[in-house]
């Protein structure tokens, strides 16, 4: 790490002109939130292997800026060359590069990997002190990663219409739309994502996200898609051309966005028209569409600023707004997922017995064996994830993991991002609380599912804990509210019975989820981040439900469902604005053994006895005579 340091500082010195400081972002050139291996430029410059975050590089410093979920990991993974900053609690890094170097001073960074949003609020930081960010012609970073991972080529795959729902034409008619209200003549797309979903296309370029390398410019006349022509088979090629989409080389974006600039984009396009042409006409306006939360700052700097519409992307809310066949594929999904999980937790509970004699799932006992068996019974984070992840390869349409399993005993579950390696991860303890976050993806959806479980006896305070936050996620599940109500509203339903106890939680509570795309989508989300404020729930969109406890050096408990946003039937219809509700489409029980029912409303034993009851029904099909026999008992109802 400090020859790294080293030969960077060496860099920025020779560098024209010379840096005084390096910002190395987490994000690639589509300001991604997982990236590819060899994206992973601020993990290997600064150790630190979280999803979120962002080093800077000085001549004498190196600090590392993270948000709550990873503050404990951050902690455990930086060396003591580097400097945790809280966001938060500490100064952003565009105020404190503002505070703490001189005057003049020059600020490198690569502006593939920086949205425009970030670096106008950066610039107008720097200027107050004379300071000024530097677009880097290179990747410093690239410079000095000698074995920095080989780029993958990985097939591009259609997303057949039985799962996509809509057609591309149909995408690409509204969007066109779009752009005539908006009076734009073109618009550029860099989340992968939004390129998949607009195409109906998929990949396998990004770990645990089913996209592809590639950015799109629509004009009113033409489509393009930007990708490395060996990705595309002659099946893909078909549904492109078959779309009027022009198949370009990844890297002719930056000449083409020049082009586009100036009008002549279309000019290159070998796609005869069959659709579009009579658009042309009608769109006679000058501005170009990026959404300056994921453009990247390179693509931004070749267009006139003047003739930019910086607007979110139409995509990011047609994505969020599920159809009709996309919905019924996710409710599928999560119901095969559910029974992995419940194959899961029965295996775990016999296991538990089997190696620790511990008294499992449903009872309590003073003290929990602690004689250990063959050690290649053994249970880790890693080998029962492992098995996790079998049990869900064995069901239909699975494709893979959604997200890295968050597989974590005891004070390791405290760690909100926490992920286990096989060299160095925790053995399960019969006497520690086991928390699991998982999902999968499937080709009709993407999962997403946390239960926090024990197989000894828990204490006092860790079934108050888990009941506070069980609590907070009826609450949430529960709620009916109007149209136009935004998710920052609603955080406070899942944190006031954590409140009441002077407790809380460093992340959001919920986020949407993709349709076999990625596991955290937006626009919305629910959260007390100032973000959550820019877009109402709408009927039809996902979202996730989960609060959670974190007590360093002790335990973690977080208790997670997805949600469908729908229309809520309500005595009255004040205001004439219509109400919303929730319709849960996770299945799997919650461990009545960590409920306190002391705690619990007689409301509250009755909607986890319904969600039982239902779970009972649902997974039943899915399930063998074993299994339905545990989850019987795993679901019996409480309180009587």
């Amino acid at each position: 790490m400090e020859d790294t340091l080293s030969g960077l500082r060496s860099l920025m010195a020779t560098h024209s002109p010379p840096l005084d400081a390096l910002v190395v972002p987490s994000e690639d050139y589509h300001q991604s939130e997982y990236v590819s291996a060899r994206d992973k430029r601020r993990e290997f410059v600064s150790g630190f292997t979280g999803s979120a975050g962002l080093a800077l590089v000085t001549k004498n410093e190196a600090l590392l800026w993270t948000d709550g979920r990873y503050f404990l990991q951050a902690s455990q993974e930086l060396s003591a060359q580097w400097k945790l900053m809280r966001i938060g609690e500490d100064p952003a890094v565009d105020i404190w590069i503002a505070d703490n170097l001189p005057k003049d001073a020059f600020i490198g960074v690569d502006p593939w990997c920086i949205s425009i949003d970030t670096a106008q609020r950066w610039e107008r930081a720097f200027s107050e002190k004379q300071q000024k960010l530097v677009q880097t012609t290179k990747n410093l970073i690239d410079e000095v990663w000698i074995n920095r991972p080989q780029e993958e080529i990985n097939a591009v795959i259609v997303q057949p219409l039985k799962f996509a729902g809509r057609s591309v034409a149909d995408k690409l008619k509204d969007l066109r739309k779009r752009l005539l209200q908006e009076q734009a003549r073109g618009i550029i797309f860099t989340a992968l994502d939004e390129v998949a979903w607009l195409y109906n296309i998929r990949g396998s370029d990004v770990a645990y996200c089913p996209v592809v390398h590639a950015f799109a410019i629509v004009t009113a006349n033409s489509a393009f898609l930007y990708v490395d022509k060996r990705k595309v088979s002659v099946e893909v090629q078909a549904h492109l051309v078959e779309n009027e989409i022009e198949i370009r080389d990844y890297t002719a974006v930056s000449s083409d966005v020049t082009l586009l600039a100036t009008d002549d984009l279309d000019t290159v396009s070998t796609v005869k028209r069959v659709n579009g042409g009579h658009q042309a006409e009608e769109n006679s306006n000058n501005l170009i569409w990026a959404d300056p939360g994921s453009c990247c700052y390179a693509l931004y700097a070749k267009l006139n600023p003047d003739t930019v519409l910086l607007q979110q992307s139409p995509l990011a809310l047609a994505k969020a707004l599920k159809n009709s066949v996309e919905l019924d594929g996710l409710k599928k999904a999560h119901i095969r997922d559910g029974a992995a999980v419940v194959q899961y937790l029965v295996w775990l509970d016999k296991k538990m017995q089997d190696v620790y004699g511990a008294s499992g799932y449903f009872l309590e006992k003073e003290s929990a064996k602690k004689e250990k068996q063959l050690q290649s019974l053994k249970l880790t984070e890693v080998t029962v994830s492992d098995q996790l992840e079998s049990f869900r390869a064995s069901k239909e349409n699975f494709k893979g993991l959604s997200f890295p399993t968050i597989s974590s005993v005891g004070s390791n579950a405290a760690i909100i991002h926490y992920s286990p390696k096989a060299e160095a991860c925790a053995e399960l303890d019969p006497d520690k609380i086991y928390l699991f976050d998982s999902g999968a993806q499937y080709l009709d959806g993407t999962t997403d599912i946390t239960r926090t479980v024990h197989f000894g006896k828990p204490s006092t305070h860790e079934k108050a804990c888990y009941t506070a936050v069980l609590k907070g996620h009826i609450a949430l599940g529960n709620a009916r509210f109007p149209n136009g109500t935004n998710g920052h509203a609603l955080d406070i339903l899942a944190r006031i019975p954590l409140w009441k106890d002077g407790l809380d939680y460093r992340h959001g509570t919920g986020h949407g989820i993709g349709s076999y795309l990625n596991v955290h989508e937006g626009p919305h989300l629910i959260s007390f981040r100032p973000q959550a404020r820019n877009v109402p729930l709408q009927s039809s969109m996902t979202v996730t439900d989960e609060p959670g406890y974190y007590e360093d050096g002790e335990f973690g408990i977080r208790l997670e469902n997805v949600l469908i946003v729908k229309e809520a039937d309500t005595k009255f219809n004040f205001g004439d604005k219509g109400y919303l509700s929730f319709e849960h489409i996770t299945w799997a029980p919650y461990q009545t053994k960590l409920i306190d029912l002391k705690l619990l409303s007689p409301d509250e034993i009755n909607w986890v006895n319904s969600y039982h009851s239902t779970c009972r029904d649902i997974l039943a099909p899915y399930l063998d005579e074993v299994e339905n026999a545990w989850l019987k008992k795993a679901t019996e109802p409480i309180g009587a």
